[in-house]
């Protein structure tokens, strides 16, 4: 059973029978002595897909939900259901558009490294790895005779997600990504 102070972005807590996601975590250490310093979690209801604001201190204690951690790979989207295969024992698991949100523009077909959290045989939803390699479909060409060195440019990349890259990446370039920030991070090698 994890303390409020050791919770960390992703983990599922059990919150009255319920599997939360811990969304953001935010600490708040109070002014005077001897108090608690408040952690403020946002969570989001893995089967309402509500969002809730709880604030604990930092010794509360929390009960970690009982979902497994399944090794995935992305497979395809059939209308608004992505469905992502197993790899250890290939069995198929849906989910819908809606429970991915921000998730959806860092997948591409036959991509590994997700883990999906499953309940029940049921899927909750997934973790991206830290960081995705997506191609660059459009992007403008740099400009020549400036003396700027780090400059940045908008790129769009095959997965309709848009991002600031150095202005020396060119279209059909692969580069990585970091799935937490949506920031470039090198092109992949």
């Amino acid at each position: 059973m994890p303390k409020a102070s050791e919770l960390k972005k992703g983990m599922i807590i059990d919150i009255d029978g319920v599997p939360h996601r811990v969304k953001q975590l935010e600490s708040k250490s109070p002014s005077s002595r001897g108090s608690a310093t408040l952690y403020k979690i946002r969570f989001d209801n893995l089967q309402s897909h509500q969002k809730l604001d709880v604030s604990f201190k930092g010794d509360d204690y929390l009960k970690e939900a009982d979902c497994i951690r399944v090794p995935v790979q992305y497979s395809y989207l059939d209308g608004d259901t992505y469905y992502f295969m197993n790899t250890e024992d290939f069995s198929q698991y849906g989910i819908d558009a809606d429970q991915l949100d921000h998730q959806i523009p860092y997948l591409v077909e036959q991509q590994e490294g997700i883990i999906a959290l499953v309940m029940e045989d049921n899927l909750l939803g997934i973790e991206l790895p830290q960081s995705v390699n997506l191609i660059v479909e459009d992007t403008p060409p740099a400009v020549t005779g400036s003396a700027a060195t780090n400059r940045s440019k908008t790129a769009t990349l095959s997965t309709g997600l848009e991002i600031q890259v150095p202005e020396y990446v060119v279209v059909g370039e692969s580069v990585k990504v970091n799935t937490a920030t949506g920031k470039f991070m090198s092109r992949a090698g």
